[in-house]
């Protein structure tokens, strides 16, 4: 009984904590949303800068065309391994691909935890927090303090390699940890092939769906995935933290 207690305890703080999280979230997001959107709000209406309705439009449109997709895309990628709270977290902070994404995963990795269980969700939460005050402490001292100093130090042709190689890197670091983690060797074949296709055949028999490319990949691989996906452990129930 008291087992039974602990664990009905336990689902009632969690089930307070997903929607504590789920109130501040938005409330957050929209404060966020507000603020980021006073500044050119200003611009436009009252500093006189020659702003048309217009032009504002035809911005959006671009940034929307060229952005579309990742719209989408992107919290379908991440939510599986962040969580709704480290969601949140992830979208207010930014860089999430090449920091937070690869913090969460090496947390979880370390702990053990499955991702789409709570103890997932909660080292993502932590990881994120971490990341941020080792982002916001190293930016202080090594852009703010150190930033122009380290720059004369640092070799022109050092820096032209490290713009090349270093985003691609980290994304590759990300892959080979996402791979390790999730121990889907079926899930992997899939995702790679569906990628492979995309870009090497699709892309150049079709120019115009480059800026698709990734949406493709995603839906393409998600869809294939789950047609074959092992039915071993689909009567079993769902772990609630790991």
């Amino acid at each position: 009984m008291s087992t039974t207690a602990t664990t009905a305890g336990a689902q009632a703080s969690l089930q307070e904590f997903d929607r504590t999280t789920s109130r501040w979230g938005q409330l957050t997001m929209l404060a966020a949303l507000l603020l980021s959107l006073a500044g050119p709000f200003y611009l436009v209406f009252f500093a006189d800068l020659g702003v048309t309705g217009t032009m504002v439009w035809t911005a959006a449109l671009a940034v929307g065309a060229a952005f579309f997709v990742l719209w989408f895309v992107e919290p379908i990628t991440y939510y599986p391994v962040l969580g709704p709270a480290a969601m949140y977290q992830a979208f207010m902070i930014g860089n999430i691909a090449n920091k937070l994404l690869p913090s969460a995963m090496v947390a979880q990795a370390t702990i053990g935890a499955k991702p789409g269980t709570k103890k997932a969700d909660f080292s993502a939460l932590m990881a994120i927090c971490g990341a941020a005050m080792v982002h916001v402490f190293s930016m202080l001292v090594f852009v703010g303090l150190l930033g122009t100093w380290l720059l004369t130090l640092i070799p022109v042709e050092v820096m032209d390699v490290a713009r090349l190689y270093i985003f691609p890197s980290i994304i590759g670091a990300v892959l080979v940890q996402l791979v390790v983690s999730a121990k889907q060797p079926r899930v992997t074949i899939i995702a790679v092939g569906v990628a492979m296709l995309v870009v090497f055949v699709l892309v150049p028999m079709f120019p115009a769906i480059a800026k698709l490319a990734t949406g493709i990949t995603v839906v393409a691989t998600a869809a294939l995935a789950w047609f074959a996906r092992s039915r071993n452990d689909a009567g079993q129930a769902p772990e609630l933290v790991n």
